[in-house]
């Protein structure tokens, strides 16, 4: 794991950005959903991430509608938007390009190999090809990975398995192929005893037929890989596991907040926060190429007891007592 926490110092916000000087974020983001937006497309309320990587903006001096100005656009999801959405971005000369997600960096990257991009919310990046380290990224992109590295599914096999101790076949539901999660995935199935069958999913429809595979199969718990497309579609996939009685392991809090059993996720605001650190060097000169990946440090392990009951579940009290949060 690489940590570059020393390397990126946050300035004092008084010398952030140079006087009389209006700065440019285009924004690429995965999805407006459930939330109002100013004339900008951005934001407005309900989203604490966005709030996060503002609020770390303006403690580096940043102020929107005084010192910047942030632009937003969001795929969905949908690779053909991201496309268009990332040229269409590059076309208006932003000082710099910020993303969220994989499918948002790579077509960020086709589009320009020139502006800087600061990335948030990707698995394995430099696995993924879009740096050529953690340690030493070059090109123009830099920022902070999503968890911890590929070997974070482990731990989430490693607790659905504490949480459902005599589970022995474990379904693994993902977008598309599993890629660079599945030897990991394997690797931590074997120490734990557990068998594994995988689905990939590309398309809302696809959910349906997937969980009438694993009913068919005998799965006895679920776990889900992260992605933004199963982030999008956080209450269908809890609904379909609830109606089919697995317990499940998520990415993230947003499946616990409808109703999910489980989440261990990195403190995914934090990271927003940290983000503007990134922005603020590059504001003052510094090359994204040079500047080392984060990678997250703090998580929370998130446990429902409301959905737990429902499925006839007990908790062993020994992971309860680790869990950062218990919804009673």
């Amino acid at each position: 794991m690489v940590l570059a926490l020393g390397l990126l110092t946050a300035p004092v916000p008084s010398e952030a950005q140079q006087p009389g000087k209006v700065y440019r974020i285009g924004y690429l983001g995965v999805s407006m959903a459930g939330y109002d937006l100013d004339a900008k497309n951005c934001p407005i309320t309900g989203n604490p991430n966005w709030q996060a990587l503002v609020a770390g903006l303006q403690e580096r001096g940043y102020i929107r509608g005084q010192h910047l100005v942030i632009e937003c656009w969001w795929t969905e999801a949908r690779p053909e938007r991201a496309q268009a959405f990332a040229a269409e971005l590059v076309s208006l000369k932003p000082d710099l390009i910020f993303v969220y997600g994989s499918m948002q960096l790579r077509a960020a990257k086709q589009a320009t190999s020139t502006l800087p991009i600061v990335m948030v919310g990707v698995v394995d990046p430099a696995g993924q090809g879009f740096i050529a380290s953690l340690a030493q990224p070059g090109g123009n992109v830099t920022g902070l990975t999503y968890t911890a590295g590929p070997e974070i599914v482990g731990k989430h096999l490693q607790l659905l398995k504490e949480a459902v101790p005599k589970v022995s076949l474990v379904a693994v539901l993902g977008y598309g192929d599993p890629g660079f999660y599945r030897p990991v995935i394997e690797e931590a199935a074997q120490a734990l005893g557990v068998t594994l069958q995988f689905y990939g999913v590309r398309a809302s429809e696809e959910f349906e037929g997937a969980f009438t595979a694993m009913t068919k199969a005998k799965a006895e718990a679920l776990l889900v890989l992260a992605h933004p497309f199963i982030h999008l579609h956080a209450k269908r996939l809890v609904d379909l596991a609830a109606q089919n009685r697995l317990p499940a392991m998520y990415p993230s809090r947003a499946q616990l907040d409808v109703g999910g059993l489980m989440a261990y996720e990195e403190k995914f605001a934090a990271s927003l926060r940290r983000a503007a650190v990134y922005v603020d060097k590059i504001f003052k000169g510094a090359n994204p190429g040079d500047l080392p990946v984060e990678q997250p440090t703090k998580f929370e392990l998130l446990i429902n007891l409301k959905t737990a009951k429902a499925l006839g579940l007990t908790i062993p009290q020994s992971l309860l007592s680790r869990a950062d949060e218990v919804i009673q």
